[in-house]
């Protein structure tokens, strides 16, 4: 655990210093990596958009970081049109619209298109990273595509002054590529620029690592694919209500084929441990209250000392709702699903999470009272009728009427 008395520098930095606002806390939202799965997480922020949630602090890792700048790096009004212009020049059109009898076999043909070609604004083949394993690339270009094209996408599309005014404060995460450990890029530490987005989605083998300060970073998703680690993390710590936006489902069917070994194997790898990691942080933030709670039967006198108040300090009030947006299964589905940047793929996902997030924000689970001694509580919208692993909370509930959200109108093509 880490103590409270670490607080004094980020409490006083740019983005620590304001209050949260009423309510349950400040507005998180959490966007795992996942390629084309991305369309999801707008379709998320779109409902939260109209329904008047704003985030005050957005964590992405991969294609989650670049959704996050375009949310980050737009006025409030700009936000939807700079993710719908990111989308449609990232949907991929494919002649193979036939599956002769075999609906996946379109699919599939698109997927090997889209290896072989690319997707303009967004990666490019390098022709030279074909020619055999061994032949001397250069730390920044060893990658199979360049990705000068989604560079100048995003610097068309992302306004980094408005990131780094830190409003909403932006972080994306990166694995260094020397050292195999997590770095977190934070608006609040220092300037977020192109390359740090960049990094952050340098998925090898398919795309070269991208070097700050020196140092080279591969995509954070090899790391840790769900980022919300950082605001259990954050110091200080505050109430939060945080919407993890989940792509890869860590529950599904025993696989049968090699292709349903494949898909399996990527929902496993890229869910990064879920279920562990909010069980964990659940039996932290529990103890962290307990604290709270011992420290009130100490007498007076003693809680004086130097010694109690330093070990109080251990403790922590907060309390953190995490609402878990999974996305559903689509039909026909299969492990070729991150690639597909068909415009009908990412219709699907879009409409899939605007739903997903309309159920969560009608339902409202974290209105209400709940156990004081709980510090993390989660709040499980999965696809209907679909199993989780996740430890959902089991404390007794007295919920409040949930407010009303308006209907919006649903975007269509």
């Amino acid at each position: 655990m880490t103590s409270s008395k670490s607080n004094g520098t980020a409490a006083a930095s740019a983005c620590g210093t304001d209050e949260p606002r009423s309510g349950p806390g400040q507005i998180v939202l959490v966007f795992q990596g996942g390629g084309a799965l991305g369309a999801y997480q707008t379709g998320v922020y779109q409902a939260l958009h109209e329904a008047g949630v704003e985030p005050d602090w957005i964590i992405g890792t991969s294609i989650g970081a670049i959704n996050a700048s375009l949310i980050a790096g737009n006025e409030p009004a700009r936000r939807l049109p700079a993710l719908e212009e990111f989308w449609r020049r990232m949907a991929h059109k494919s002649p193979w619209s036939l599956d002769f009898g075999w609906p996946q076999l379109g699919q599939t043909l698109a997927y090997w298109q889209t290896l072989g070609s690319g997707i303009p604004g967004f990666f490019e083949p390098n022709p030279l990273a074909f020619l055999g394993p061994h032949i001397p690339l250069g730390s920044d270009r060893a990658g199979y595509y360049s990705t000068a094209p989604l560079e100048r996408t995003l610097n068309e599309l992302v306004d980094f002054s408005l990131i780094n005014r830190c409003k909403p404060r932006l972080t994306v995460g990166a694995a260094n590529v020397r050292t195999s450990q997590m770095r977190y890029f934070d608006g609040r530490d220092g300037e977020i620029g192109v390359r740090h987005i960049m990094a952050s989605g340098a998925l090898p083998p398919a795309f070269p690592a991208v070097r700050i300060d020196g140092e080279l970073y591969w995509d954070g998703g090899i790391l840790s694919n769900t980022p919300t680690e950082v605001v259990f993390e954050d110091v200080p710590r505050r109430n939060s209500l945080i919407f993890a936006v989940h792509m890869w489902n860590p529950m599904g069917p025993e696989p049968s084929t090699i292709w349903d070994v494949l898909h399996r194997q990527k929902d496993i790898q890229y869910s990064s441990r879920v279920a562990s990691h909010i069980a964990r942080q659940q039996h932290q933030h529990r103890l962290r209250h307990v604290i709270n709670a011992l420290v009130r039967h100490i007498p007076e006198k003693a809680r004086a000392s130097a010694e109690v108040q330093d070990l109080a300090e251990y403790g922590c009030l907060t309390q953190m709702h995490v609402v878990r947006l999974l996305a559903p299964r689509l039909d026909n589905e299969d492990q070729t699903k991150d690639v597909d940047f068909s415009p009908a793929g990412i219709r699907r996902r879009w409409d899939a999470g605007y739903a997903m997030a309309r159920r969560a924000l009608a339902r409202a689970p974290w209105q209400g009272e709940y156990d004081p001694l709980e510090g993390v509580i989660l709040h499980e919208l999965a696809e209907p009728g679909l199993a989780s692993n996740l430890p959902t909370s089991t404390v007794p509930v007295q919920r409040t009427q949930p407010s009303p959200v308006a209907t919006p109108l649903l975007r269509t093509g």
